[in-house]
């Protein structure tokens, strides 16, 4: 049995490149860039009004004049105009470039405009003052979103401003999510009395549709033929394969056997962890036929997650293990989060413990409360619960008041 450092040194040894697609850039959230984007211009490109107002020579408000001739309006939009007369003022917008001749922009609040005539009515302003300066923010060709940025909501507003009307995304992968058993029926229909609606395969379909990733389903009975035919396929047409269930010890647990048989490598089975202990990994490598050019062939790998059936099991397993090993493979550095116990915790196995709790946040800490359920197969606990903290191997008691890594999914 490996430990559960063991286990993702092991996944993350083994991270696949999906290649790169290009997509409109309003679809591009929460995808990872696989380009840099850069400043086709000085950020603002002109000397920005920032403030609706007038625009004077300041030199002629610091010799004493207060009163500025209305010699026209620079709205938004408008090419440069020329304060012709340094005595005189423009009105301008916010947002106009900056008139020629003109060193202050004074805004309405501090000025009586009557019959064509604007009077300060403050005595003193600053030069340059309500001015954003051309290339203040940023310059030419300088890098405005670094390569493999998760691409967020802040960043569609800098694509769009550079013209990125389309942008360069990494693909995601081909994902089938596979549940097994012969108790389990369609979330449609009506269970009998020693039947449950399928449940895990949709719980990982959520989760990886928080990574933008639209993964297929099937389920297969425990029928040892049908499920070797099914997964042969099936490792030939996707990039990952999640599987729920079939991997303990049982009758009719008969993935591990099938996956041997149809030569996917095991990486490990079974992690030195609560819930989710019978964990399989493992990879195949194959060739297969080109999709664009039948005559050149290609080298396709496959990645097995077999995860546990009970649904704790399978949440907690697709959190901290294909979570890390998707991220690394699209090149992202996952950010580990750290939570307070709020109080003490005795685990007699010697196993890391992914425990239950609740998430909140008090003076600046994220403080975890354990919430204990009825054990891996109480789905509804997760309703109750933010995230799992990571309880290390090898010590029994956890005291109120220890850090320790958190994985939340609330």
């Amino acid at each position: 049995m490996i430990t559960v450092e063991n286990a993702l040194a092991h996944i993350l040894k083994n991270t696949q490149n999906f290649g790169v697609e290009e997509i409109p850039f309003l679809k591009s959230v929460g995808r990872v860039l696989k380009e840099e984007i850069v400043a086709d211009r000085d950020f603002p490109p002109f000397n920005r009004v920032s403030m609706d107002g007038i625009c004077v020579d300041y030199n002629e408000f610091t010799n004493g004049r207060r009163s500025f001739i209305i010699e026209g309006v620079q709205p938004a939009g408008s090419e440069q105009k020329t304060l012709q007369n340094t005595q005189n003022c423009l009105e301008v917008m916010t947002g106009a470039v900056l008139p020629k001749n003109a060193s202050a922009v004074i805004r309405y609040e501090d000025v009586s405009i009557k019959n064509g005539i604007a009077t300060v009515t403050i005595d003193a302003i600053k030069e340059r003052q309500n001015i954003h300066h051309q290339g203040k923010d940023r310059t030419i060709g300088e890098v405005l979103i670094t390569k493999n940025t998760l691409i967020s909501t802040a960043e569609i507003g800098v694509l769009a401003t550079v013209g990125k009307s389309t942008v360069k995304v990494a693909k995601q992968p081909k994902v089938m999510i596979i549940s097994t058993g012969d108790e389990l029926v369609k979330v449609t229909e009506t269970p009998l009395d020693y039947q449950i609606r399928r449940s895990n395969v949709f719980s990982l379909v959520s989760l990886l549709q928080d990574l933008k990733i639209n993964a297929q389903t099937a389920h297969i009975t425990d029928d040892k033929a049908v499920l070797k035919e099914k997964i042969k396929q099936f490792l030939t047409d996707f990039d990952v394969l999640l599987f729920s269930g079939a991997v303990s010890k049982g009758k009719y647990d008969f993935l591990p056997e099938v996956l041997d048989e149809l030569d996917v490598e095991k990486q490990f089975h079974r992690v030195a962890q609560r819930p989710g202990k019978p964990f399989w990994y493992g990879n195949l490598a194959s060739l297969r036929l080109n999709e664009q050019d039948v005559s050149k062939r290609k080298k396709n790998q496959c990645t097995v997650f077999a995860f546990p059936g009970n649904p704790i099991s399978t949440y907690v397993n697709c959190l901290v293990y294909f979570y890390p090993w998707y991220f690394a493979s699209v090149g992202i550095e996952q950010k580990k989060t750290t939570a307070i116990l709020t109080e003490d915790v005795v685990f007699k196995p010697d196993l890391t413990y992914f425990l239950q709790v609740q998430l909140t946040h008090k003076n600046g800490q994220l403080l975890a409360t354990p919430i204990h359920g009825n054990g891996s197969g109480d789905l509804a606990s997760l309703i109750r619960t933010d995230g799992f903290i990571q309880l290390p191997q090898g010590k029994n008691e956890f005291k109120k008041g220890e850090i320790f890594y958190t994985i939340k999914y609330r």
